[in-house]
């Protein structure tokens, strides 16, 4: 197998303007749950497929019994309104090790070179290490122009969060990306870390709905938040029977 194999299932064509979402797993797996829901409320359509031996040595299993390797896949939504197109990425992993996440990450920068992406959003978890009734929005940028942008739109810049950095692939390609002259953008929906977290991707979803200028049915994200609501309730038992696990040590961001 190739370091990074594209397979391409069908050739997009010519795109508006397009932005690129990633969403793949991390701290609450926050970012990929946002991607994922954004597809299906899209219906849009899987046109590329990436495999990699820096993703781990595994395949997946269908309800029929038939097995696939592990992947990232490339989705694109043509806007019927005429506005700008949605080139989103989602994905079983991210790499392996620091090797690999650069590789994939400037993989995935050159897919945007050849969509014609001029800029792209980039979706996470911020993990507090403590379980939160609401989640804010943090965000960084590649240019602070955009920082002013987001603002606007309720997005948290703060000097201080996240304190260690951000790791992995949605700080990654902020990085690259500046260095190839691209407008990224990372949104980082707060979450304790501890379990996969549906409100927190809402939050994400909620700040996207607003610059895009578009409606998003949440009611599948709200029965699944409901569902942990109760796995979220013995953990605020545990917590105040032993002292918040934020004590002992911060959990830090994960892209």
């Amino acid at each position: 197998m190739k370091d990074i194999d594209i397979k391409w299932l069908e050739e997009p064509g010519e795109l508006n303007d397009p932005i690129l979402i990633e969403g793949l797993p991390g701290v609450g797996n926050v970012g990929k749950l946002a991607a994922d829901h954004l597809i299906e409320e899209l219906d849009a359509e899987q046109v590329a497929e990436i495999h990699s031996p820096h993703f781990p040595p595994q395949v997946l299993m269908h309800e029929n019994g038939t097995v696939r390797l592990v992947n990232n896949e490339v989705h694109v939504w043509e806007n019927p309104d005429g506005g700008r197109d949605l080139v989103i990425l989602i994905g079983d992993y991210q790499g392996l090790t620091g090797e690999g996440q650069y590789a994939l990450a400037n993989a995935i920068l050159d897919i945007m070179d050849e969509l014609s992406v001029g800029r792209f959003y980039t979706l996470g978890g911020y993990g507090t290490g403590q379980i939160l009734d609401e989640a804010r929005v943090l965000g960084a940028a590649t240019h602070e122009p955009l920082v002013e942008e987001m603002k606007e739109h309720g997005v948290v810049f703060s000097k201080d969060e996240p304190g260690g950095g951000i790791v992995g692939a949605s700080g990654l390609l902020l990085g690259l990306g500046k260095s190839r002259d691209i407008e990224g953008i990372c949104l980082m929906g707060e979450t304790s870390g501890y379990l996969v977290d549906p409100r927190s991707a809402r939050a994400l979803l909620e700040v996207l709905a607003e610059i895009f200028e578009m409606e998003i049915d949440f009611s599948d994200l709200e029965d699944r938040a409901q569902q942990m609501d109760k796995l979220t309730q013995q953990l605020r038992d545990i917590e105040s029977q032993a002292g918040s696990p934020g004590e002992e040590g911060d959990l830090q961001y994960i892209g």
